[in-house]
């Protein structure tokens, strides 16, 4: 009985010291994780320098990527999430006909984040102002897809004297937040991950350790290296979290907007979103559908010159399903402009 009772202590100190190892080993490879990030970030700003540059736009730099010639220039306003990589080939396929400027939005990519509140106004203000310090003037044309299609209108409206035309590619519906929120919420949709979470998934190294699990369904592969070394960081989570949570300020701002003549192309996609890879169920997903194709035919008011074009083979990412639909829905306009 006696050496019973005086092995007892001996074992809980087994157990309380293997449960100390075993906690100490979890926290040093947590902490390589977070040191393997932090080199390999510092060594990706050598390896991915921004190919254009970094242009004053009211108390931050947004990076600004100018190629080709000629008038009018072609602005290109990627989506939510999306860069100016996000175009790919599409900008340069451009750029031998015309005057071709991509962008990352403040906190994107290459660009400072912002002082000001991520608003689709201070958003088009600070674009303005950074064409006209780098000098870029009109006329432009504004091509949007998805959210930054919505930016691309406010913009055509804020500065309508000096936008000649406008493409908008499978463009988020002015009325999108107010039709879709009830069913949302009636699904139990509980939206993006954090950007704090986010950011510490970054800053521990996970997406560079393990880039085909976290990222599958998320990022297509052959852009992952761009999004692990340059896209990724906690400004990039901040700035696209902010830029949703007041996406509605930007639909209040063009609701009922009318443009007169001026020539609108509308490409909307001919296949539907995978709405249950994001967990939502299948007669919801019928019915945002349904919203998303009808905000999509609503875009013909915006002007008497409108035509809607269906990429028949595309999802939602029509820039990436079916890129030389959109070069040539973008020269055919220039060229009728000319």
């Amino acid at each position: 009985m006696g050496t019973s009772i005086q092995s007892r202590p001996k074992r809980k100190f087994r157990v309380l010291k293997f449960a100390l190892l075993f906690f100490c080993s979890v926290l040093v490879v947590i902490g390589a994780g977070f040191l393997y990030e932090w080199y390999a970030s510092s060594q990706a700003k050598d390896d991915f320098p921004p190919p254009g540059k970094l242009v004053e736009a009211g108390g931050y730099k947004l990076h600004i990527h100018k190629q080709g010639n000629g008038s009018p220039t072609i602005i290109m306003e990627a989506g939510s999430g999306e860069t100016s990589l996000s175009w790919r080939d599409i900008p340069s396929e451009l750029a031998r006909h015309a005057t071709v400027l991509t962008y990352d939005r403040a906190g994107y990519a290459w660009s400072e984040a912002a002082p000001t509140e991520r608003t689709g106004a201070n958003i088009v203000q600070e674009l303005h102002l950074a064409l006209q310090n780098e000098g870029i003037d009109g006329p432009y044309v504004m091509v949007g897809h998805s959210l930054g299609g919505m930016y691309a209108r406010l913009f055509t409206q804020m500065y309508s004297n000096e936008v000649q035309g406008l493409v908008l590619i499978d463009a988020r519906p002015e009325d999108d937040e107010r039709n879709t929120k009830a069913l949302l919420q009636q699904d139990h949709f509980k939206g993006n991950p954090p950007a704090s979470l986010l950011s510490l998934l970054k800053l521990s190294g996970s997406f560079r350790l393990f880039p085909d699990f976290m990222l599958e369904g998320l990022v297509a592969e052959q852009d992952r290296d761009a999004f692990i070394n340059v896209i990724a960081t906690p400004s990039f989570f901040r700035a696209k979290e902010e830029e949703g949570n007041l996406a509605y300020t930007t639909e209040d701002a063009i609701r009922g907007q009318k443009l007169g003549s001026i020539p609108v192309r509308v490409i909307a996609r001919g296949l539907p979103q995978n709405y249950a890879q994001a967990g939502i169920s299948t007669e919801v997903g019928h019915q945002l559908e349904a919203i998303w194709q009808a905000g999509q035919r609503n875009m013909m008011n915006l002007s008497s010159d409108s035509k809607l074009i269906i990429a028949e083979q595309s999802g939602h990412m029509v820039i990436h399903d079916e890129p030389e639909l959109v070069v040539k829905t973008i020269l055919d306009l220039v060229s009728n402009i000319d």
